[in-house]
C-alpha cells in the first residue's frame, strides 16, 4: 500500500515557493515593466497603430499565444500576458530551486 505523506506541500504552495524564487521574481518585475511601457505607448500613440503590445506578448510567450486567441480584445490581451508571465514564472522558480539544490534530495516533496 502507498503510504501518504500528511506534510507534503499542496500544489499552489509549491507554485507560490516557485514564484518567491529572486530569478522568477525579477522576470516578473522585468513582465511587468514591459506591460506598463507597452499601455504608455499604445495609449500615448495618436494614430492607433502601436505595435508596442507585441513586445510583452513575446516576452510572455508561449503561455500568452495560447490565451491570446480568445475573444474580448484589449483585457484579453493584457489577461493573456499576465497568465503567461505567472505560468513562465513559475517554471523559471523551479528550475532555479531544482538547479541550486545539486545532488540533494527536496525535502518537500
Amino acid at each position: 500500500m502507498p503510504s501518504t505523506d500528511a506534510t507534503a506541500p499542496s500544489p499552489l504552495h509549491r507554485i507560490g515557493r516557485n514564484l518567491r524564487n529572486p530569478f522568477a521574481l525579477g522576470y516578473l518585475a522585468l513582465c511587468l515593466a514591459l506591460l506598463v511601457w507597452a499601455l504608455v505607448v499604445t495609449i500615448a500613440d495618436d494614430s492607433g497603430e502601436s505595435m508596442a503590445g507585441v513586445i510583452p506578448l513575446l516576452a510572455t510567450a508561449p503561455t500568452s499565444l495560447v490565451f491570446l486567441s480568445l475573444p474580448g480584445g484589449a483585457p484579453t490581451l493584457v489577461l493573456s500576458m499576465v497568465v503567461g508571465a505567472l505560468v513562465n514564472a513559475s517554471v523559471i522558480g523551479w528550475c532555479a530551486r531544482a538547479l541550486t539544490r545539486g545532488n540533494r534530495s527536496d525535502p518537500s516533496r
